[in-house]
């Protein structure tokens, strides 16, 4: 066990394992056996050799699940034994922002993978106050999606959303099906989504949107203006990462409205945008970045049961054949929703 593979995108659309050694682990530290690790639009970026901040090669892989099976002599939170889901930033604690409980915005703030720690591994090692223990019932590949989850879960905070408002999600990948979740666990109920892809949208309409439009077939504002007599939904959000998408999440929105990006836009320069609309509409449109302090939510509304995390994962796979499962996502005839690695 003092040296073990981790995966790396070396090139776009090629991963290799190297082989690294057991990481040191501090005194705050937990030695984490990893169990599963699921595959996010993030990753895919990467392995596209497209993300607009990460330059290749990179460790790959963050949304981890695993079993606690080493802590430093300070760790009093979690037990060898214990199931957990990792929260993969590592902040400062000192600087202006993590000082106010905001350390999503660390000045300092790196990712694991920045570290040369990616989760497609057996091993991983994490700070104490970035693991948090999964209920029974719940798996490990289940797990691996609490960080999914709290990315969506911080956009809907962002947003502001109030009882009864309406909303419109642009893209039914993970994100987008998670935040159908977070949305009605807020108390919205009139829901709509879009995609280009059936099998994402079927699962969307499973999940409790109202509306899941085909963008392929169908106009998706002036469909949203349809179905709400003319005034447009109160809150959007943008999943997807693309000029057209970020259009049309604000064009949808109702006077006064808000959008929300969560998208990674891969070609940030070439965006072109209708700005007077945030005269003429008086919108707003609010970046929304990580989490903080959304995992605790996250597990929450798990062990409510107001969140389903099963029905997102459409393939559970081997680490064995880890480059093919982002082809598997990348070919729109392989239904893929969620890909969970089992490591």
């Amino acid at each position: 066990m003092n040296e073990y593979p981790m995966a790396f995108v070396t090139a776009p659309r090629r991963v290799e394992f190297k082989n690294r050694p057991l990481p040191a682990l501090g005194d705050d530290d937990v030695l984490i056996k990893v169990k599963a690790c699921s595959i996010c639009g993030g990753d895919l970026h990467l392995y596209k050799g497209k993300h607009p901040f990460v330059k290749l090669p990179v460790a790959i892989g963050h949304e981890i699940s695993g079993e606690v099976i080493q802590k430093g002599r300070n760790v009093i939170k979690v037990s060898p034994g214990d199931r957990v889901a990792i929260e993969p930033v590592i902040t400062c604690g000192k600087c202006y922002f993590c000082l106010r409980g905001e350390y999503h915005l660390c000045q300092n703030i790196a990712y694991q993978y920045s570290v040369g720690q990616g989760g497609f591994t057996p091993y991983f090692c994490a700070s104490e106050n970035r693991v948090h223990r999964l209920p029974d019932f719940v798996s490990y590949e289940e797990g691996a999606l609490l960080e999914p989850l709290a990315v969506a879960i911080h956009g809907v905070r962002k947003a502001e959303v109030e009882l009864g408002q309406s909303a419109a999600i642009f893209g039914a990948g993970g994100i987008g099906l998670f935040l159908i979740q977070a949305l009605k666990a807020a108390g919205l109920s009139e829901i709509f989504i879009t995609d280009i892809l059936k099998h994402r949208l079927d699962t969307a309409i499973s999940l409790g949107a109202k509306l899941a439009i085909n963008v392929a077939e169908e106009d998706p504002v002036q469909t949203i203006f349809r179905e709400t007599k003319g005034l447009g939904v109160d809150r959007s959000f943008e999943a997807v990462g693309l000029e057209k998408t970020l259009r049309q999440s604000a064009e949808s929105l109702k006077k006064g409205g808000i959008c929300v990006l969560l998208g990674l836009f891969e070609d940030p320069l070439e965006i072109t945008f209708p700005v007077n609309l945030f005269v003429q509409r008086e919108i707003q449109i609010r970046g929304s970045r990580g989490y903080c302090w959304d995992f605790q939510v996250a597990l929450s509304l798990v062990e409510k049961k107001m969140v389903k995390l099963k029905p997102i994962i459409s393939h559970l796979l081997p680490l064995s054949i880890l480059e093919r499962a982002f082809e598997i996502i990348l070919d729109p005839n392989s239904k893929a929703n969620k890909v969970v690695i089992q490591i």
